[in-house]
């Protein structure tokens, strides 16, 4: 059998999860290479808790290096071309000639691309950015004001993210005691929280949202902001005044998925649901940067998409490693994405929902809320220190917990 390399660029969940669960399933002499520019591996997940200074920046970082397993070869290179035809990546450190290939660079975020929005709106999608978050927060009066947390373009990754936000923000302010001085107001084109989710799912998030006192806008399209002015404009003229604003940026897909004729009009990379597989032999697409239709629409214009989520760049990156491996070595390749997948909701007060279900269901996704209680809040924590954990014994007894757990539940949640 010759020996073969494998490519994986990109380095967030889905490209740490396919690399190393490929180098388990593949003898030594096949390569497993991983590139990626930035050797700090953030969890994003835990942005939100950084944002509100439940975490401390460097509590949620890793070096890379230390989050793979041994063997797997990674390059600290930014991917500036893609040549499916030659099986060949350019990087600014080196030309690196494939068998599989496999693409997991995420999306970008492009806050200028809104008028106004880059100099007024922190965000707590990036670690940074987080960081900074909290220290706005704790820097609004005690006089009080408005928080306007705003989905400024879709489609947007984690899509129970700024729900969480919203409401975490909320619960930061009532424990700082100005519950009563500071409204918190979460505005998105959507029509309810989650569409893709389903109606029961929206409705259950919506209560939530009230319960904790965030006042939920659907339906609202961000335009523009005025910073001067402290002032959002929205689709239809109207006009809406902030003291502190918290956005969620416009996403976009990697120009080299572009340039490199991979992405559909809308920028993402077309997928086989099933495989993963694109139109090219041998190369996948797995998380952010691809994308997969569902049944039904939300409006009669916008399609159902499958969410732009972590757990489902972790499930297709687990069923792209396996079926290269298959191929490797000439076994059956049978195992398909399910689309199922989880998220917990955080709450504030450390409470969450568990939201699951099957995003592939037919007519439309099968999607549930559990009870908002601390146990999905503590699950949540066990999965970030999972995650954050390097290779070894103490991370496979975090993982057995986590299975055991979610098995007793009666809850998809695989590691």
């Amino acid at each position: 059998m010759p020996a073969r390399t494998v490519a994986v660029i990109g380095g967030g969940v889905g490209g740490l999860v396919a690399s190393n669960a490929l180098r388990r399933l593949l003898s030594p002499e096949h390569r497993v290479v991983l590139v990626e520019k930035h050797l700090q591996h953030t969890f994003a997940p835990s942005f939100l808790w950084v944002m509100v200074g439940a975490r401390r920046p460097e509590q949620v970082v890793r070096d890379l290096r230390t989050l793979t397993h041994p063997g797997v070869d990674v390059i600290q290179a930014e991917v500036v071309g893609i040549d499916p035809g030659a099986q060949r990546v350019e990087t600014t450190q080196q030309s690196l000639s494939y068998d599989y290939l496999v693409i997991a660079l995420g999306a970008e975020y492009a806050p200028e691309s809104l008028p106004g929005l880059e100099p007024a709106a922190h965000s707590f999608y990036t670690w940074t950015g987080a960081a900074e978050l909290f220290r706005a927060l704790q820097a609004f009066p005690d006089a009080g004001g408005t928080v306007a947390v705003v989905v400024s373009a879709l489609p947007y990754k984690c899509p129970g993210a700024p729900h969480e936000g919203a409401m975490l923000i909320a619960d930061y302010f009532r424990r700082r005691g100005l519950g009563g001085k500071v409204r918190v107001d979460l505005y998105t084109p959507e029509p309810q929280p989650m569409p893709v989710a389903g109606p029961a799912l929206g409705e259950a998030v919506r209560e939530m949202l009230l319960r904790r006192g965030v006042g939920f806008h659907p339906l609202h399209k961000l335009t523009a902001v005025d910073a001067a002015a402290k002032e959002l404009h929205f689709e239809g003229g109207r006009r809406v005044g902030f003291d502190l604003l918290v956005a969620i940026p416009p996403h976009r897909s990697p120009r080299v998925v572009r340039d490199a004729g991979l992405a559909n009009e809308a920028g993402w990379i077309p997928v086989d649901r099933a495989t993963l597989a694109t139109r090219h032999p041998n190369v996948y697409a797995v998380g952010d940067v691809a994308t997969t239709p569902l049944p039904g629409r939300w409006k009669p214009d916008v399609p159902m998409l499958l969410p732009k989520a972590g757990v489902f760049a972790h499930g297709q990156a687990q069923v792209v490693a396996r079926r290269i491996a298959a191929d490797v070595t000439r076994a059956p390749a049978t195992v398909q994405f399910d689309g199922n997948g989880y998220c917990m909701l955080e709450a504030g007060e450390t409470m969450a929902g568990f939201a699951f279900g099957n995003f592939f269901a037919t007519p439309t996704p099968q999607v549930e809320l559990r009870n908002v209680g601390r146990m999905w809040h503590w699950g949540k924590v066990l999965f970030e220190q999972w995650w954050l954990t390097p290779p070894g014994p103490r991370r496979e007894a975090l993982r057995l917990s986590i299975a055991l757990g979610s098995r007793w539940l009666g809850i998809p949640v695989a590691v």
